[in-house]
């Protein structure tokens, strides 16, 4: 009895902790798919639940992540462009997450997932690293108070403009942000820095009302289902078109979440089943399309910080998730 007290305690505070830090994530991921900060918050609620609740990892919690992230922004630009706008577009993008998530469930009635284990490290962390490289250049002209170009390349083609026109509120902010995210641990680690960041420069610009640019309004209630605007796509005819990205994101979803499975199992001595993860991210991540969320994975950073703070079960990802909600 003890024991199952200790684990629900351990599970409420891993949990919240874990929804803190998913909140800005998730907007950020929003805003950085070109869909808005709704759609990463919408995607990390889907994901975050299912995953958690059907999935084979306890103590994993979901969501939208840099990579599926990168690969869902180059999804929409190429949407939007066989499209006369990013409304027109809608269908197509949607229709390709929720098939994304259809072929993890394939995979993982397949029993793909035991083979992940396979792929050589060298290989995984270039990708990452790349990934990681991508994420850092795109939010370049963000961090000057910029509109940022459509592709890394034309970040770099482009840096010389913005230089000459940074918007110092905008940049200052972004500096004040990542200093407190890397010095506020030397204070304490009990309240995580990210959170800490994301209060107090808020408050910062807010009372002092600086000319910078904000998220937006954020839906209240919850999401519609947006199966009418799937089914209007037609996909027989289009299959060609969004049959390889649909994959590419399923085998990125894989790969991401069952790395993050193993890291779990580590810190917790515990083994994953990692066919029925497979089938909880894609269920997550076909819930996730339905309501107009961007695809996921499972999120390394997230699910370390479920663990370190006592989340053993996985209750505490569906908690991560309900907070999000609220």
């Amino acid at each position: 009895m003890a024991n199952r007290l200790s684990h629900l305690r351990g599970d409420f505070f891993g949990g919240i902790t874990a929804g803190i830090i998913a909140l800005p994530l998730a907007l950020a991921f929003g805003v950085q798919s070109g869909l808005g900060a709704v759609a990463g918050l919408y995607g990390a609620i889907a994901l975050g639940f299912f995953a958690a609740a059907l999935g084979g990892t306890s103590t994993q919690i979901s969501g939208p992540t840099g990579p599926m992230t990168v690969i869902s922004v180059v999804v929409i630009a190429e949407a939007v462009a066989a499209s006369s706008g990013l409304a027109d577009a809608l269908p197509m993008i949607f229709i390709t997450f929720l098939l994304a998530g259809l072929f993890q469930i394939m995979l993982g009635i397949a029993r793909i997932g035991q083979y992940v284990r396979f792929i050589p490290y060298p290989v995984i962390s270039g990708f990452m690293t790349g990934i990681g490289v991508i994420i850092i250049i795109m939010q370049i002209f963000p961090m000057f108070g910029l509109h940022s170009p459509g592709s890394t390349l034309d970040v770099i083609k482009q840096l010389h403009t913005a230089i000459f026109n940074i918007n110092s509120y905008s940049f200052g902010v972004a500096i004040g942000t990542l200093v407190i995210i890397y010095l506020f641990p030397l204070v304490t680690r009990i309240i995580p820095s990210q959170l800490v960041a994301l209060i107090v420069m808020t408050l910062v610009s807010v009372y002092f009302t600086l000319p910078i640019e904000t998220i937006g309004a954020i839906p209240k209630g919850l999401p519609e289902l947006n199966l009418g605007l799937i089914l209007s796509f037609p996909l027989l005819s289009h299959l060609h078109i969004v049959i390889v990205p649909a994959l590419t994101l399923a085998a990125l979803g894989t790969i991401d979440s069952l790395l993050t499975s193993v890291v779990a199992d580590n810190l917790t001595k515990t083994r994953h089943h990692s066919n029925k993860e497979l089938i909880g991210q894609g269920i997550g991540n076909m819930a996730g399309a339905l309501i107009g969320g961007i695809p996921g994975a499972g999120a390394t950073m997230r699910t370390v910080v479920n663990i370190n703070a006592g989340g053993r079960t996985r209750l505490s990802g569906i908690i991560h998730s309900l907070l999000l909600v609220i």
